[in-house]
């Protein structure tokens, strides 16, 4: 007997997130060409708005900022959650932005010299190194910590014949094993009692609650996952997330549009 074909492209994509989506899955498609639900970003003091998905401001916004002085936006660009970050916090803390790519940071700079008031840009700091090595140089040096990985960006693949031809099942565990590479590193330079918000605009469990899941083994009682209701988005009010096993998500076929985004708070624990 010759070897089985390999299924690849759409066939795959479409059998391998049915199986974890069920009947939903049609109207989750459906959704994906839905216009995003867009929120502009726009501080008194700045020269430019910014634009960017209300589901992304609702995960940003649930990083709790208060008594933080040292906070780490690890995978920043373009560098709306960094705005939504920065406008936040107190006024003696500072912001490090940080992009692995060097023609991504140069983007970010400029976002964040452009969309936020010189009183708030002045403390932050963008920075071009890779996230899933920092904590070889230091660790539990940040208050507050957003990863915010790069993911299989599901929504953008289905739309996309480039990428979509190509698709197998092997794409989501290769983009997963980079995810842990960068929040268990993020993990590492968190500080004790610090929080940690992870997020993905990722479909798939095994990069969303399968990567909670993974820290609380590794980690075992060193990582609390904090229970909250999440605060809403001004304007959006009616962007309600679904709860899941360990953290929230928002789906587009609910949303009108927003999303999807996944997120999760961790706390720290003092052993």
């Amino acid at each position: 007997m010759g070897k089985q074909k390999k299924v690849i492209g759409l066939e795959a994509f479409e059998s391998f997130y049915s199986e974890q989506y069920g009947q939903r899955w049609e109207s989750l498609k459906s959704s994906f060409s839905l216009e995003s639900d867009y929120f502009e970003f726009k501080m008194e003091g700045a020269s430019d708005s910014y634009f960017l998905d209300s589901a992304s401001v609702l995960a940003a916004k649930q990083l709790p900022l208060e008594g933080a002085e040292e906070i780490l936006d690890l995978c920043a660009a373009p560098g709306g959650k960094t705005l939504i970050l920065a406008s936040r916090m107190e006024e003696n803390a500072v912001l490090c932005s940080n992009e692995r790519s060097p023609e991504r940071k140069h983007r970010l700079a400029i976002v964040v010299q452009t969309c936020l008031p010189a009183q708030i840009s002045e403390r932050v700091k963008t920075s071009c190194s890779d996230g899933a090595t920092w904590c070889t140089r230091q660790t539990e040096c940040f208050d507050r910590i957003l990863l915010d990985a790069p993911c299989s960006s599901e929504r953008h693949v289905y739309k996309d014949p480039k990428y979509l031809n190509v698709w197998t099942p092997s794409r989501v565990k290769t983009v997963a094993n980079e995810e842990w590479a960068l929040l268990s590193c993020a993990f590492r330079l968190l500080r004790p009692e610090g929080y940690l918000l992870y997020s993905t605009c990722a479909l798939a469990r095994e990069e969303n609650d399968g990567m909670i899941e993974r820290l609380l083994k590794k980690f075992k009682d060193q990582v609390q996952v904090v229970d909250f209701d999440p605060e809403p988005v001004e304007g959006h009010e009616e962007l309600v997330p679904e709860k899941t096993e360990y953290g929230f998500h928002v789906l587009p076929d609910t949303a009108k549009g927003a999303g999807p985004i996944y997120f999760c708070l961790i706390k720290k624990i003092v052993l």
